[in-house]
């Protein structure tokens, strides 16, 4: 009779890693997968096992990058009661079966301290950052970043000083804050603006303007031309890090901005107090509207702008429902601008509609677009 080896002296099995495309190696699958828009990744986290943690998997968006497959997706803060501070939520896009699209506004995590109002707001590549605003009034020097790729937050170095309504731009891999901030002492005196090295993850200050232009809140931020613009209610300043030197804004531009603006082609959108969208030219300095989008209500309550690879969206607010029923409903459109010859700047409205219902206090802190 033949010799039986018993199981105890048996090698263990080895199971070698699941495959997430059977017959593909790992890299080719990624590179597949990575072209998927990312509004179908929480159905194709229902395919297997192994795609379940795809959507969290750094190599996915790693070989997004690398293929150019990342896309531009908006991001909005909205303050909904009984909540002090900001609910996030992200626009998602969905094929229905009727081959019609869909949009929405569906919650992700919010910020783990959600009671920060006034903060500023800044996009760098696939991270939001958030930085500052007051908590119970008083100001905060906390900077928390989302991470777009997965929904997560984290905290970063603080301020040198705490600010609430502050103005934020983004040139060259540093974060530069102006205003937010009451110069009473030395210490806020020499930190009236400051920088964020996002290499060194380190701040430091900015020799700042005089005593004249050092206004403590900014209504409206933006970068043009290499130069980070922070409009207040009486005048504002621009800052150019590379010359480091400050200047006052033009003053047809310092009459004519109102509201969260964006920029697209080096063009400053925004809406003007009769609710109409116009275009600012840095080079011409002069306003213009933005024809071809006559469909759309006039914003004399408030628009919020942001720049969704190179399409303008606008998100307002409106009203729904009557008496006790009564709702806010979150509207969005999207608009494909660019100049018409050297004097006109138009608009065509790709799509609009309602994205979001929510109580009736509530109201729209900001809206970004990341790249993921």
């Amino acid at each position: 009779m033949a010799a039986t080896t018993s199981s105890g002296d048996e090698p263990p099995e080895t199971k070698s890693p699941a495959q997430l495309i059977p017959l593909l190696s790992e890299d080719v699958a990624l590179n597949c997968l990575a072209r998927v828009p990312r509004c179908h990744y929480p159905i194709l986290s229902l395919v297997s096992k192994t795609f379940r943690s795809l959507p969290t998997s750094p190599r996915l968006y790693a070989t997004r990058a690398l293929v150019g497959a990342t896309e531009n997706i908006l991001y909005v803060a909205i303050r909904i009661p009984p909540e002090s501070g900001a609910c996030w939520f992200t626009l998602l896009h969905r094929t229905l079966s009727n081959s019609t699209n869909s949009k929405m506004l569906v919650p992700i995590p919010s910020c783990p301290s959600p009671s920060l109002v006034g903060s500023a707001y800044v996009v760098v590549d696939s991270e939001i950052y958030v930085i500052g605003g007051s908590i119970r009034d008083v100001p905060s020097s906390s900077v928390w970043v989302l991470d777009c790729r997965f929904h997560t937050w984290r905290r970063v170095s603080n301020m040198r000083v705490g600010r609430e309504f502050a103005a934020a731009g983004v040139i060259d891999g540093k974060i530069y804050v102006i205003g937010g901030c009451v110069v009473d002492n030395w210490a806020r005196s020499i930190n009236w603006a400051e920088m964020f090295d996002i290499k060194t993850q380190t701040w430091e200050p900015v020799a700042s303007p005089g005593m004249e232009v050092r206004e403590k809140w900014m209504h409206a931020s933006a970068v043009m031309e290499g130069k980070v613009y922070a409009m207040a209610d009486r005048n504002g300043v621009v800052y150019e890090p590379k010359e480091k030197k400050w200047e006052m804004p033009e003053k047809r531009l310092d009459l004519g901005w109102r509201g969260r603006a964006c920029v697209i082609e080096n063009i400053l959108y925004c809406y003007d107090y009769l609710g109409k969208i116009r275009g600012y030219d840095p080079k011409e300095r002069i306003w213009r509207e933005l024809k071809g989008v006559e469909s759309l209500p006039k914003f004399l309550c408030g628009a919020t702008m942001a720049n969704r690879g190179g399409k303008l969206t606008v998100l307002w607010e409106g009203k729904a429902g009557s008496g006790g029923s009564r709702r806010m409903e979150i509207w969005c459109a999207e608009i494909d601008v660019g100049r018409r010859g050297e004097r006109e700047i138009w608009g065509k409205i790709e799509w609009s509609g309602t994205v979001l219902t929510v109580p009736n206090e509530s109201a729209i802190v900001n809206c970004l677009a990341a790249t993921v």
